[in-house]
């Protein structure tokens, strides 16, 4: 019998059991974010080869207004990202990224995944049943450790993080799924920095998100992203070493803010 089709019908089964009794999950605040927020982001790549060039866009937006699975509100929220002009020629990007966090716990409930980059093609949906600790993706079930994310939900988890939380050494580990595995991310607080962007200086918070080294990036913390230095913890800036360049993601619009944007110092 082939494996996904054992997956669905273990999915069936499960989701049965679920919209019956429930998730009985944790309690997380959110005062970081709420409903209708939208974030647009330029992206650029740079190398010795190509210079800086203006890759993409890339937008994030949040919908919680009646959305509920299994019973209870959850926010939708969706990142697309595209490649413009004439980076398309070479490596045309139409990635779509979906999940379902419980409103409460601030857990996913499904991811969805359409990656389109270059030759490359990749569809996949994932079930989190985090009673059942279990992650049913299109091909097969993976056991799961409590409150898991996937790596959208895994920012915006991060987003509702007091700076409290971190421990002494100025970390904080967080689980994630991808492609059928789970990982365990450690996050580095690097302290705070001034950026300049398209709306003024903001005051920032810098954070290195440990990654898995292979085809894309070669150094464990390859990644340095800046947000904002008040209640929104507002993503600023991305910037990712990969093996042949960097690539930039600069915020340049947000709008529907939970918070005053208190980190504006001009």
């Amino acid at each position: 019998m082939p494996t996904n089709f054992i997956a669905v019908l273990l999915l069936l089964i499960i989701s049965a059991c679920s919209s019956l009794y429930g998730q009985n999950l944790r309690s997380h605040p959110n005062n970081a974010f709420g409903n209708n927020e939208f974030l647009l982001y330029k992206v650029y790549y740079n190398s010795v080869f190509t210079g800086n060039v203006n890759a993409g866009e890339a937008t994030i937006t949040v919908n919680g207004k009646g959305k509920k699975m299994f019973g209870s509100p959850v926010w939708h929220i969706i990142g697309e990202g595209k490649s413009k002009g004439a980076f398309n020629w070479f490596y045309k990007v139409r990635d779509r990224f979906e999940t379902y966090i419980d409103q409460d716990a601030m857990v996913p409930y499904l991811f969805v995944r359409r990656t389109r980059e270059g030759s490359y093609k990749k569809d996949d949906d994932v079930y989190f049943f985090h009673d059942q600790r279990l992650a049913v993706s299109r091909k097969t079930s993976t056991p799961i450790p409590a409150n898991i994310q996937d790596f959208v939900s895994a920012l915006y988890f991060m987003r509702t993080i007091n700076l409290s939380d971190f421990r002494a050494d100025s970390s904080y580990h967080i689980d994630f799924f991808l492609d059928d595995s789970v990982y365990v991310s450690k996050v580095i607080y690097r302290g705070t920095e001034v950026i300049k962007t398209d709306f003024g200086k903001i005051r920032c918070l810098k954070f290195s998100p440990m990654m898995a080294t292979g085809e894309v990036f070669s150094d464990a913390y390859p990644v340095h992203v800046w947000v904002s230095d008040d209640e929104n913890h507002l993503p600023i800036l991305v910037e990712a070493k990969v093996i042949v360049g960097s690539i930039k993601m600069e915020l340049i619009e947000y709008k529907h803010l939970k918070n005053p944007m208190k980190a504006r110092i001009d």
